[in-house]
Formats: C-alpha cells, sequence, structure tokens
C-alpha cells in the first residue's frame, strides 16, 4: 500500500543544481581539512597563532574570559583583537578539545563560501562557468593561505561576505545588510567592509538603508578600536596601534602621500595586482570591487610589513569579492547571448582557469603533492614521544612550533617566557626567570610556510643560553631528549618554593 504524498520522501534528482554548490563545499572542505591536519600532524603549526586561538576558545568553552597566556600573564584576547564570534566554537570544542576542531571548522567556513558564488555563477552564465568560478575561488592563492597557516577569526568572515555579495548582486539590499551586519563581530576592521557594502546599497539601492549601514560599520569599527579592544587589553590601548601610525611628520603629507605609499615598496603593488589576478583582472570592471578597498587599504597603508604581501591570512575575505565581480562584470556579456559575446565569456573563463593553475603550485595547496607532507619522519616521532611525558594539567614553556601539541590538555606560554611583559617581538630585556614546570626546547624545528626554518621569537643562540639557565641557575632538570628535542621538569625543591 503506497504512502500518502505528504508523508513520501521526496526523490533528490542527480543533477539538481543544489548538488553542484553543494559538492564543491564539500569538496573543498576535504581539501582544506587534509592540509590543515597535515600540518598538525607534523608539527608546523604554530603557537602564534594556533596555540593562542585555542587558548581563548577553550576558555570560552569552560565558560571563563578568552584568556590566553601565550599572548600575556592573564591576556584578554579580546585586547588584542575583537573577535567575539570564537565563542560560537565553544560547543564543538567542549565535545572535542583539539586543536583540529578549530582547524575544521575553519575548512568547513572557507569552503562554504563558494555555495553563494557558484549558485550566482549558475543563474548568470550557467554550470559549466559555475565550475570554473569554484574552483578559481577554491584553489585561489587567499584562500591557500589562509588555510596553510594556522587558524584565524577572518575564517567567519569569508562565507558571510559572500553571501553578503551575493544579495548585492541580486538586488535585495535588506538581506546583503543582514550578512554583513555580522562582520562586527568578527575582527574590528571588518566594519570597514560592512560600511563600504552600505555606501554600495546607498548606491544601487535604498539609500536610508545603505546610509545607515555605512554609518554602523563606521561606528562599529570605531567603538571596538577606542573603547572595546583598550577596554580589554591589560596596558588599556589598542595593542596594534603603532601599526597605523602616520607614515610621514605631519596627518596632511601622511594623507596626501597615501596614493604613493599604498604601491611602495614594490611588494605592495605586487600583492594589489595579484588580489585581482585570480580573476584574470576582469573583476576590476565590476563596481562590487570596490567592496575590497577597505581591506586593501589599511593593510598597503599599515607600517607592518606582513600586511603588504601574499602570505598569512590576510587575503582570505577578499577573494569571494574578486569572484563575485568576476560573475558582475561578465553579466551583460552572458546576458546578450550574441556568439561575440559567448566567446568573451569563454575566453575569459578560460584565462581565469589558466591563471589558477599556474598559481596553485606557489601556495599552501600545493603542499598535498610533496611527499614531505605525507611521511612522518623522527623528528615528528621524537616530539610526539617526548610531549607524552608532560601530564595534563602542567604549566609548559614550549617552542613555538611545539605548542599547539599541546595547547589543548596544559596552560602553554612560549619558551623562552615570551611575550615580556606582555609586549610583543621585544629582544633586548632581560627574560624573566621561567615558572613553568616544564619547558619543552625544540632547537631544529622544520620549516614551515611561511616561516623560514629556525627558532622564534628569539634567535637560536638566545634561545639557547637561556636553555643552559634552565639547567645551571633555574632548578631544571633534563628528562628526556631526543633528536634535537629536549624535555625539562623543575626540580621538586624548586617547585615546592
Amino acid at each position: 500500500m503506497p504512502l500518502p504524498a505528504a508523508f513520501r520522501i521526496p526523490r533528490v534528482r542527480i543533477g539538481r543544481p543544489a548538488l553542484l554548490w553543494w559538492g564543491w563545499a564539500a569538496a573543498l572542505f576535504l581539501l582544506y581539512a587534509t592540509v590543515s591536519a597535515r600540518r598538525q600532524a607534523l608539527v608546523r603549526t604554530t603557537g602564534y597563532d594556533l596555540g593562542i586561538f585555542e587558548q581563548a576558545v577553550r576558555a570560552y568553552a569552560h565558560l571563563d574570559a578568552p584568556v590566553a597566556p601565550l599572548r600575556g600573564d592573564g591576556f584578554n584576547l579580546l585586547g588584542d583583537h575583537f573577535h567575539p564570534v570564537l565563542a560560537v566554537l565553544a560547543p564543538l570544542y567542549r565535545l572535542a578539545p583539539s586543536p583540529y576542531t578549530l582547524l575544521l571548522a575553519q575548512a568547513a567556513l572557507l569552503a562554504l563560501a563558494v555555495v553563494p558564488l557558484a549558485r550566482q555563477a549558475v543563474r548568470v552564465m550557467g554550470r559549466r562557468a559555475a565550475h570554473v568560478v569554484a574552483l578559481g575561488y577554491g584553489l585561489s592563492w587567499g584562500i591557500a593561505s589562509a588555510v596553510g597557516f594556522d587558524f584565524h577569526e577572518v575564517c567567519f568572515a569569508v562565507p558571510l561576505v559572500s553571501w553578503a555579495l551575493e544579495a548585492l548582486a541580486r538586488r535585495n539590499w535588506r538581506r546583503a545588510v543582514a550578512w554583513g551586519v555580522p562582520l562586527l563581530l568578527v575582527k574590528e576592521d571588518l566594519g570597514l567592509t560592512l560600511a563600504a557594502i552600505g555606501a554600495y546599497v546607498a548606491w544601487r539601492g535604498p539609500r536610508r538603508l545603505g546610509l545607515a549601514t555605512a554609518a554602523l560599520g563606521l561606528l562599529g569599527s570605531a567603538l571596538e578600536f577606542k573603547v572595546a579592544m583598550p577596554f580589554f587589553n591589560p596596558a588599556g590601548t589598542y595593542a596594534h596601534a603603532a601599526n597605523l601610525a602616520p607614515a610621514h611628520h605631519s596627518l596632511l603629507t601622511t594623507l596626501l602621500l597615501a596614493p604613493l605609499d599604498a604601491v611602495r615598496p614594490e611588494v605592495k603593488a605586487t600583492t594589489l595586482v595579484l588580489v585581482f589576478a585570480p580573476a584574470a583582472l576582469i573583476a576590476l570592471r565590476s563596481p562590487l570591487a570596490l567592496i575590497a578597498v577597505p581591506t586593501l587599504g589599511w593593510r598597503m597603508l599599515s607600517t607592518n610589513a606582513f600586511h603588504w604581501g601574499t602570505a598569512f591570512h590576510y587575503t582570505a575575505v577578499l577573494m569571494p569579492v574578486v569572484f563575485a565581480a568576476l560573475i558582475d562584470a561578465l553579466r551583460p556579456y552572458a546576458a546578450a547571448g550574441d556568439p561575440l559575446a559567448r566567446r568573451h565569456v569563454r575566453a575569459s573563463l578560460a584565462t581565469v582557469l589558466a591563471v589558477t593553475l599556474v598559481l596553485v603550485p606557489s601556495f599552501p595547496l600545493a603542499q598535498l603533492a610533496h611527499r614531505s607532507t605525507w611521511r612522518t619522519d623522527p623528528h615528528v616521532l621524537a616530539v610526539r614521544g617526548l610531549l607524552r611525558h608532560i601530564p595534563d594539567g602542567a604549566t609548559v614553556a614550549a617552542s613555538n612550533r611545539l605548542a599547539p601539541q599541546l595547547t589543548s590538555r596544559t596552560t602553554v606560554v612560549l619558551f623562552p617566557t615570551f611575550p615580556v611583559e606582555g609586549r610583543l617581538y621585544e629582544r633586548d630585556p632581560a627574560v624573566p626567570r621561567p615558572t613553568a614546570q616544564w619547558i619543552a626546547y625544540d632547537r631544529r624545528p622544520a620549516p614551515s610556510w611561511p616561516y623560514p626554518p629556525g627558532t622564534w621569537p628569539y634567535p637560536a643562540d638566545r634561545q639557547e643560553r637561556e636553555y643552559a639557565l634552565a639547567l645551571t641557575r633555574y632548578g631544571y632538570v633534563r628528562v628526556a631528549e631526543a633528536d634535537g628535542v629536549s624535555l625539562l621538569r623543575r626540580a621538586a625543591r624548586d617547585s615546592a618554593r
């Protein structure tokens, strides 16, 4: 007897369009998760930044303030960057307390951003074009660089921006604003991106809604910079204010020379070109590309050289902008229907595909093709064996690449006792006496993109001196040593003091 129609399970057709974008999301998740998981398994992740973020999420999971000992003694991470959105991961982390939880969540969020892009590409240019857009976004160097360097809060912004841009392209103004407003909870500078979305709405849609959104974005970022982060920061200031210092002696000169400063030194100009290169520069024809201006502006005018190049996670939020603008730029040609216009669309997509394939080997997704990615060398085995000696709940001063191996079950700072009194990148002052119960020191960490081989935060000779002092003056004894990794424990009589 057949079931009533109301109770019948609908049949899913293989050709259903939604399978295209969700299929791409699933495939990209597996790709990103594999790269991230192998980096963690091979001790290529770092305390700065995966360990720091894990400490914050671990605190949220136990209903505590997001204090990150790696960042400083008692340092509330909301005083470093404003990202309360991290609390969303707390329930997942409570169920699975591991750095892999953060890495897999990041992989999922970055992969989800392909859904609105592929969906809009299907509407505008058809299924074949959507595959090219999905592949271009999925293998783009901005996303690859984020996947290849630990975990960062910006992974939450990538799908939010992607969905907001789809709504802008479809002139669904209220939905675009709704997707954009949560950016205020992701990072302090993203209020400027929300303001750009508002400006676009005011230009192309309802002016009042757009102006209100732009004002909300600017006011939100201003309050986070001037009020929220100084309130949480132990020093009572914005932790990265030096990055925004005027480049010249006067504010007027800084403003007048800003266009030139944005493209010099030449690494900045190279990055600006590479940002739009995955879309073969075609995205620059679309006004949607203007949504990238706030992020590009603060990066190119920052005094921090890390912000200027292609490494790290700073470009991830721009990749949805680039590909949404690409689709928008090709829309008139796809709608024209004449042979010349169709040929232009095909040639443009072929160029996008070619550029994507050319750039892939230079960025972290190519690590999957390296034999070393799939081989566990003796150094990794030595790390795993030695760290098992450290009991859960202990305090540990660990080398940068050992920290994420311990943050889920111990309290970790960087060896040797870093940062100094909460200050970053200090080199000259004397390092305070270590107080951790254990020291895990790796004197020859493996190469790990984007960092070259070597020790951090101090030069190798400085760390060797601190290691020797721990043994000769600070009451530590060597427990075990293998393949350049040393494990020290504070002597019982010293621990009792």
